[in-house]
């Protein structure tokens, strides 16, 4: 009976974060329409999508899996700039901009899960710090090597240079990816709807991996690893299966974000960037999707709302984090919500 219980409070939990995001997009369409926020927090839509997606990817990594990862920005330049080159790469063949973002953010999560399971291969034998500092220089390794990479194109397809830009290209051809200058002149063709897709989509797949027999053995290892060794839970297999899910996403959220902008360069994917995906995440709860989403898109308008208080808006954005922090881990906020709410138990709470 407490098991049934258990998964009525689940689904309605699941239930009520689909209504929640699917009511803020309908408000802030009927706000965009009527002109009712000002252009620069218009702009910020489709990066506040791709942020959500990221905290939701990387929420599954940690507060699902339980293990730290810290170049989660580096799963997102890969989807970046594959995705990128392939948008650019299709423009004379794919002339519809929906069908051409859709490609590209598929193949953004299908690189950026390549590269999630050559790395996971190594990274997951590794637990805390040791697979916090890996990851660490994963994210790092990837700037490199993209900061290093030149794409160009014309009627033969794509050609590849490492190192130096020294493409041969025919007549009528073009680079799309210069090195450390990276993918400038993108032409502008994600949408704040297809950021809400991308959303539903990924609460959709994390939801019912949490629900599924898979879901309960990652759980069960993020509990007790030993425990769930010893009962025949296959380790490698579901650590892999949770990493390279969050990789993939965490691509086509890149990708999303990349065809948003006029230029991207390697060097917005770097630590700081995997950083301030985490802080979305702990700030959010982890395990917890709705508060995940709620972080990335209260933290992703802060800076903005500030940027009026330009030689303070950092210090107001750190001070609040900071009081948002101790506020959620007070007993007496706790015992106040619970006065607020005497049907919920205090692990509710």
């Amino acid at each position: 009976m407490n098991k049934l219980k258990t998964i009525d409070r689940s689904v309605r939990r699941n239930f009520l974060t689909y209504a929640i995001v699917i009511v803020a997009y309908v408000l802030l369409q009927l706000l965009s329409s009527a002109r009712g926020f000002s252009p620069t927090l218009r702009g910020q839509l489709v990066p506040i999508c791709a942020y959500v997606v990221m905290a939701l990817s990387l929420n599954l990594t940690v507060g699902i899996l339980g293990e730290l990862s810290l170049g989660h920005a580096g799963f997102m330049s890969v989807g970046a700039f594959s995705g990128a080159i392939a948008a650019s790469a299709l423009q004379a063949a794919v002339p519809s901009p929906g069908a051409r973002l859709a490609i590209a953010m598929l193949i953004g999560a299908i690189f950026a899960g390549i590269v999630g399971t050559i790395i996971s291969v190594p990274v997951l034998r590794l637990n805390g710090d040791y697979l916090a500092i890996v990851t660490l220089a994963f994210g790092q390794i990837i700037k490199s090597l993209i900061e290093n990479l030149y794409v160009g194109v014309d009627d033969a397809g794509l050609h590849f240079s490492f190192l130096k830009p020294s493409i041969t290209l025919a007549q009528g051809g073009r680079m799309i990816l210069n090195g450390p200058m990276g993918i400038p002149n993108i032409t502008k063709i994600s949408t704040f709807l297809a950021g809400f897709i991308l959303i539903l989509i990924t609460l959709v797949i994390i939801f019912n991996l949490v629900r599924s027999r898979a879901g309960r053995a990652i759980m069960a290892l993020r509990d007790n690893r030993i425990a769930a060794e010893s009962v025949g839970i296959n380790v490698t297999k579901y650590k892999m299966m949770a990493f390279v899910t969050s990789a993939a996403l965490a691509g086509a959220a890149g990708a999303l974000f990349a065809l948003g902008q006029n230029t991207i360069v390697a060097a917005k994917f770097d630590f700081n960037t995997s950083i301030l995906i985490l802080v979305f995440v702990v700030l959010g709860g982890l395990g917890n999707m709705l508060g995940s989403i709620i972080a990335a898109a209260a933290l992703t308008i802060l800076p903005e709302a500030l940027r009026g208080f330009a030689d303070y808006r950092m210090l107001i954005y750190a001070i609040v984090l900071i009081l948002v922090m101790l506020g959620t881990n007070s007993p007496q906020l706790k015992a106040m919500l619970q006065k607020l709410l005497p049907g919920k138990k205090r692990e509710e709470v």
